[in-house]
């Protein structure tokens, strides 16, 4: 059963309620506290100071002009060798978020700052236009909102990724969107006309089928039922869905993986995706909180078996074992997804299966692009 403690001692130390004289936790938030990061920038980005001593934690955003937009790769291991993220930080607070260690970069925590201090690049639209207008471009899958999500709630707002779906099909480019919110609903009519002509995938993230799980896990995330009937209407839409059984925490939500994908299959999603929880950096540390402070009485369980996935932590950033982790335990884990994989009629689908020709400039047409 999940325990829920109701606040935290000044150390950072979780402690029963009743023997405990420190601020409550911040409500909807992954982390508890906001402890520092490995590095920082010369120069700390500049934001109002949230009060921890109140419940309620407000996100505070920061307008950003970008100087950049598409981001290059050649990692064998990810399918995508150009991606674009519209947001730094993620309001949704998922505690094992790998990306969480890219805030200590300005300054910022990797615990509550990263999902309550967020940078909106409000000029993202305006840059990839200009980069598929350069004669010099050559179109390759763009996968979008890979760092961190696309359509998390502040996209409700400012609308980013919106405008930056419209410049894909302005010019009719291939893009991969990856999300774990029913946010990504309100595009459809976007998405649909894309996946006419074969230029879009959407992976969408389906962690657990469990209500409480997902609340403390992913609190500002769209609930497992929500995401399944998001899958269902992009699928009855056309929109090819690839559901990412991710991360999968040993101990935590793997008891779940047929359940998951029985379901993900039955609401139309045509692939599954399986990557196994990996902790770099201060991950490791407010994932260890979190278990503290919701499975105390799993946690030494919990911490082994991952340790017994990733015992090298060099091999955490490896291509041969990021996505799948090592050891026994770890084949097992993917073993049994791969046979779930076969039973349940998914098939494989690829970035590389959508379509790169259809591709044209503002000036000129896909013919031209030969001569």
């Amino acid at each position: 059963m999940l325990s829920r403690s109701v606040c935290t001692c000044g150390k950072f130390k979780y402690c029963e309620p009743s023997q405990c004289k420190g601020r409550p936790l911040p409500k909807k938030r992954g982390a508890a506290d906001r402890r520092t990061g490995r590095f920082g920038l010369l120069e700390p980005i500049s934001f109002h100071e949230n009060n921890l001593e109140s419940s309620v934690l407000q996100t505070e955003v920061k307008a950003i002009t970008a100087k950049s937009i598409i981001s290059t790769n050649q990692s064998p291991d990810i399918p995508w060798s150009k991606t674009v993220n519209p947001y730094i930080g993620c309001e949704h607070g998922c505690i094992y978020c790998y990306a969480r260690p890219t805030h200590a970069y300005y300054n910022l925590s990797p615990g509550l700052d990263f999902e309550s201090k967020l940078f909106v690049k409000t000029n993202a639209d305006e840059l990839l236009r200009a980069e598929f207008s350069k004669p010099s471009y050559r179109p390759a899958v763009i996968g979008l909102g890979t760092n961190t999500d696309a359509y998390q709630p502040i996209e409700r707002k400012f609308e980013v990724t919106r405008r930056l779906l419209q410049v894909m099909e302005e010019f009719r480019h291939p893009v991969s969107v990856l999300t774990k919110n029913s946010l990504i609903e309100r595009d459809i009519d976007i998405l649909q006309r894309l996946a006419e002509n074969n230029l879009v995938e959407v992976h969408f993230t389906l962690t657990s089928l469990q209500h409480e799980l997902s609340r403390i896990l992913e609190p500002r995330a769209s609930l497992p039922k929500a995401r399944l009937d998001t899958i269902r209407r992009l699928s009855e839409a056309g929109i090819p869905v690839k559901a990412m059984f991710s991360p999968v925490i040993p101990g935590v939500n793997d008891h779940e993986m047929e359940a998951v994908m029985t379901a993900a299959r039955a609401a139309g999603a045509t692939c599954m995706g399986y990557i196994l929880i990996r902790l770099p950096h201060e991950v490791r540390g407010l994932f260890s909180d979190w278990l503290e402070q919701h499975m105390p009485h799993l946690k030494n369980n919990v911490m082994s078996r991952i340790d017994e996935c990733r015992a090298d932590f060099s091999k955490q950033f490896s291509f041969e074992t990021r996505m799948t982790g090592e050891g026994l335990l770890a084949a097992q884990l993917f073993s049994q997804f791969r046979g779930y994989f076969r039973q349940l009629g998914f098939r494989e689908i690829s970035p590389d299966d959508l379509d790169h020709s259809l591709f044209t400039r503002r000036f000129g047409s896909p013919q031209l692009e030969l001569f």
